[in-house]
């Protein structure tokens, strides 16, 4: 059969290397040309996974039999309009798809629905400080339509609003930005599978982010369990509202939510599996192969895993996505991914640098120089084995000297890359 895929960086590779290995030919669009899943697909176009009407021109030029996407927001809308032209299986319609791609829509469902969420506004250009009046500082102010933490700012005063929102704003297509009160909180994030309405909670997991200055939110791991696993039917009883509310039928589910003294509130709706690497190890943590399920879906064929007798609380295994950072500098060597895959728990790995590449200071998670699937039979191996491939992995400069970021010291970031700017 014959499957598009919507886009082509290291988040869809995997999908589009498994519908192959399952037999599918695979059609290919992204915005690059020089994108990593190219060299794996069978037909390649080069279209961004934003425009609709070339995507949908694409599915009846190779006259395709499914049409997906994994690991980011945005292209789920294209997907559904993609499968309503062609009367593909979808796992959403247009209206739905539109909802959890749109943080306005998004929001105005949550506010609808009573689903906990921060207060916020929505601002455009000609947004002025008598516009803020109501919210308590600091705020965050994001792009309506991004993703990748791309103009996510925690600012302090209106002013500072005002001075940043046109950057904000030049990471959103429909010019507008949200902007929220700041919630002092733990992030986790949920993953679930949906069928015919009902929503199966496969992994909670704890979302470790750090700030540089302004910019917030950025995930340097996710850990397993989740420390806050004691919330579980609080956490299940918003998963359930939201889909509900939101009205989605079938197929992944990931929403990112805030615990703080206020209580738990959502942050963000996805309808796609994540961008932290699910698609490796919620299989081994739970037995149920996500990529498989959306594959199969999106086919309109049988699926071949299902989440039938899964409870997340029963559950023991431990397990760390680390996603790791490096200090500016020009990169000379790297640790070997076959190196670290050789080491105790290590079950995956890779690199979103090379040799030759010139590391910037840490604006947002493009930054990111790779990750680590990392597994313990306990919390304490666990952590062993996180510290051992920390030992081992290496990203050494023109001066021998190893940029990576080590995990425990991200509550440092400021200290460490101001030290990095007065040795530049």
């Amino acid at each position: 059969m014959r499957i598009q895929i919507l886009g082509g960086g290291r988040n869809q590779l995997s999908g589009i290397i498994r519908a192959k290995e399952k037999g599918h030919e695979v059609v290919l669009t992204d915005y690059y040309e020089v994108a990593p899943g190219r060299a794996y697909a069978t037909y390649n176009e080069v279209v961004s996974t934003f425009d609709v009407d070339t995507n949908i021109q694409v599915a009846e030029k190779y006259r395709v039999d499914g049409v997906m996407t994994l690991g980011t927001d945005q292209p789920v809308y294209t997907v559904a309009c993609v499968a309503a032209s062609q009367n593909l299986p979808a796992f959403l319609d247009r209206d739905v798809a539109l909802s959890v791609t749109n943080k306005e829509i998004m929001k105005a469902v949550f506010t609808e629905n009573d689903i906990p969420t921060v207060p916020y506004r929505l601002i455009t250009k000609d947004a002025k400080e008598s516009d803020f009046v109501g919210l308590v500082f600091p705020v965050v102010l994001k792009p309506l339509d991004s993703q990748g933490q791309r103009g996510v700012f925690k600012l302090n005063t209106p002013s500072e609003v005002i001075k940043n929102l046109a950057e904000t704003l030049s990471y959103s297509r429909q010019q507008k930005a949200l902007l929220e009160e700041f919630y002092e909180s733990d992030e986790i994030t949920v993953s679930a599978w949906v069928e015919d309405g009902k929503t199966c909670i496969l992994t909670i997991t704890d979302r470790e982010t750090f700030q540089f200055e302004k910019h917030i939110g950025i995930c340097f791991a996710h850990d397993f369990p989740s420390r806050h696993l004691g919330a579980y039917e609080t956490v299940k009883k918003i998963i359930d509202r939201i889909t509900d509310a939101f009205g989605i039928k079938n197929g992944p589910l990931y929403v990112q939510l805030l615990v703080g003294k206020d209580g738990i509130l959502v942050n963000e709706v996805a309808c796609r599996i994540g961008g932290a690497y699910e698609d490796i190890f919620i299989p081994y943590l739970t037995g149920i192969d996500l990529l498989d399920m959306v594959i199969d879906f999106s086919l309109g064929l049988e699926l071949t895993s299902s989440v039938e007798g899964y409870h997340l609380l029963d559950n023991k295994k431990h397990l760390s996505v680390q996603l790791f950072f490096a200090r500016p500098g020009k990169v000379l060597d790297l640790t070997a991914v076959e190196q670290l895959t050789e080491l105790t728990g290590v079950m995956a790995a890779g690199y979103t640098i090379a040799p030759g590449m010139v590391l910037k200071t840490i604006d947002n998670a493009t930054a990111r120089a790779g990750y680590m699937v990392i597994t313990g039979e306990s919390q304490e191996a666990l952590n062993k084995n996180i510290d051992q491939a920390f030992h081992h992995l290496k990203v050494i400069n023109e001066n021998g000297e190893n940029l990576i970021i080590q995990p425990k010291k991200y509550s440092r970031i400021d200290e460490i890359l101001n030290n990095e700017k007065r040795k530049g």
